[in-house]
């Protein structure tokens, strides 16, 4: 009787999420589709640019590239948090315990692997093949989690759309990366991400902008684009070896 019972409202709530991705596309943009990383610089969209915070610099790190010992791009850090990135070793990183840690969103979304996006009407998600992370960005009008709610990698994303942008807020992340050199970010930090397609809809464009007041005296931010990949490709797994570290060992 319970079987009975359980498996018609399973596939209703199935057919409703799926109604909903289905119908997202009527009323906004849709982003949904599989996207690999741009080659060579993103796109620096003149819309999205004119809506970064003052104060804020833009960093130059997207993709492979990475930052040398102690740059940070413009990021102007506080004392304690120099300190830290002073004491920094990579070699604590490329170790068995280390190397598969899982970074944030704020490293994760701007690495050189694709994502994969299926938009509804109440959610989103952004699938990253970057250690296999998933996003849900809600867009359904509830408010963020209690100060004391869980923080996770991922963290709690609020969204809206003005006009063509999704802008998405991130709070409730756990302490990581920033840039891959030594400078982490809080448990505080907030982020706001807006996507938008380019006018062929063949890119898909964002900025991703942070404050965390605890480690920095200004913001950072980053400009992120795709191109739109195959149609029927997905992510694959990331599947982390930490035993890939052995290479690194003394």
């Amino acid at each position: 009787m319970r079987a009975a019972r359980f498996w018609p409202a399973l596939a209703l709530c199935a057919a409703t999420l799926f109604t909903g991705f289905a119908a997202a596309a009527g009323k906004h943009p849709d982003l949904s589709g599989f996207w690999n990383l741009s080659r060579g610089k993103p796109v620096i969209d003149a819309q999205l640019a004119a809506k970064l915070a003052p104060n804020t610099v833009v960093l130059d790190d997207v993709g492979p590239i990475e930052f040398g010992i102690l740059q940070f791009g413009g990021l102007k850090l506080k004392p304690a948090t120099l300190a830290r990135a002073k004491a920094w070793n990579i070699k604590d990183d490329m170790t068995v315990a280390n190397a598969c840690r899982v970074p944030s969103i704020i490293y994760a979304m701007q690495g050189p692997f694709p994502i994969e996006i299926f938009q509804g009407t109440e959610l989103t998600v952004i699938r990253l093949e970057y250690f296999d992370m998933t996003r849900v960005i809600f867009t359904d009008g509830r408010k963020h989690l209690p100060a004391d709610g869980p923080h996770t990698k991922t963290g709690d994303s609020i969204a809206h759309w003005e006009g063509d942008m999704l802008v998405v807020e991130t709070t409730h992340l756990k302490e990581s990366t920033i840039t891959n050199n030594g400078l982490d970010h809080s448990r505080n930090v907030k982020v706001i991400e807006r996507f938008k397609l380019s006018a062929d809809r063949k890119q898909l464009l964002s900025t991703q902008e942070f404050e965390d007041p605890e480690v920095l005296d200004n913001r950072g931010a980053r400009f992120v684009s795709w191109d739109r990949g195959v149609e029927g490709d997905h992510v694959h797994a990331y599947d982390c070896d930490p035993s890939f570290a052995e290479n690194y060992a003394n």
